[in-house]
């Protein structure tokens, strides 16, 4: 998906230990009035999202109906359905519009929430975790089969929402967001021999994973409001690439931030037996990683060992320059649509992206 960067980035080793996350991409593209803050922007339109999504898991049963609610507690950063919102303002000007969202529109930043939320339960089923946004998880309180139950209901209930904005092009797009979900899942339980394969298999997976609900929310806003499969193509694009750059820069932080900024504890990935972008750099440098890979960090003192070697490597350093060329392609295509500040606030939220720390 994206071979000639990885290989770029393979070339130029030398320029990246001094080149890593720039202080301000968009300030090449547009003036120096500075963008509004994507959060502040995206308030107003988000400001009952919670709300409305308890109402879409209204049920009876009081049990599942707090295990529903336990992680739509207001608390989440909202980042997905900001995306969005700020995308679908953002078309809505382009196509001649007011900026204001239609119904189907908001709906979608509804349902990209409650996707995201069940894919969490159900990951840390897989992946027996205790802990997620700093607090208990659902399996660790409840147990496991509780917990698969309860993402499957949150799905349903997405599904449902889907289902009333009448719109079949829009089903199927968000559809497919599940299907890769499932796929993406299935990639990360398998490991590649080859090196090249591994690294194009570990772009795959993060695609599937995280950014085809980016990507596919923002195509279904657009499909809402233009018929244009270009402008489709424009809104996809960001929605991938910012995808993918926001899951390079956490497992960037999975070496480099504490467990109390990240709210679950850091090398959680090498626990896992999982080999992100910064082990797959420095695997470049330490081929003794390639056996560790393999084996999935399983033998004693694998995890601490390839700790080290990756904070020998510049493995941080290549992943987040790999993330920079994403957000960059991601301007690209966001700067084709008219100006407004909600498109301008999603060029900003790509140096959020690449500056966050938790």
């Amino acid at each position: 998906m994206a071979g000639p960067w990885w290989s770029q980035c393979r070339r130029h080793k030398s320029r990246l230990l001094v080149h890593t996350v720039p202080s301000c991409c968009y300030r090449t593209i547009h003036s120096d009035a500075k963008p509004k803050d994507p959060f502040t922007l995206a308030q107003s339109d988000l400001k009952s999202l919670y709300d409305d999504i308890r109402k879409e898991l209204f049920v009876s049963k009081e049990e599942l109906k707090f295990l529903c609610d336990y992680y739509f507690d207001g608390k989440g950063k909202a980042i997905r359905p900001m995306i969005v919102v700020l995308m679908a303002r953002a078309l809505n000007i382009h196509s001649n519009r007011a900026g204001d969202l239609l119904p189907g529109q908001r709906a979608i930043a509804m349902i990209s929430e409650m996707i995201h939320t069940a894919s969490l339960v159900h990951d840390d089923v897989i992946d027996g975790s205790d802990k997620r946004r700093g607090k208990n998880t659902i399996n660790n309180m409840w147990g496991e089969r509780k917990a698969i139950l309860v993402g499957d209901f949150i799905l349903s209930a997405a599904s449902m929402a889907l289902a009333r904005i009448g719109n079949i092009t829009v089903v199927k797009v968000l559809s497919q967001v599940i299907e890769d979900l499932v796929r993406g899942e299935f990639m990360q339980l398998g490991s590649k021999e080859n090196e090249n394969e591994r690294f194009k298999h570990y772009l795959e997976k993060t695609f599937k994973k995280t950014a085809s609900l980016i990507a596919n929310s923002c195509k279904a806003v657009s499909i809402l409001v233009n018929s244009d499969p270009e402008v489709h193509e424009i809104a996809y694009q960001y929605g991938k690439n910012v995808g993918i750059a926001f899951q390079l820069v956490d497992d960037v932080l999975d070496f480099t931030s504490g467990a109390s900024h990240l709210g679950k504890p850091t090398a959680a990935d090498l626990k896992l037996g999982l080999a992100t972008g910064p082990v797959l750099f420095a695997c470049q440098q330490f081929p003794e990683l390639h056996a560790m890979i393999m084996r999935r960090f399983s033998t004693k003192g694998d995890v601490d060992r390839a700790w080290q070697y990756v904070l020998q490597s510049d493995g941080v350093q290549q992943t987040n320059y790999l993330a920079q060329r994403y957000c960059q392609e991601a301007i690209r295509q966001v700067s084709m649509l008219r100006p407004s500040p909600e498109r301008d606030a999603l060029i900003r939220l790509t140096e959020m992206v690449l500056t966050r720390d938790k």
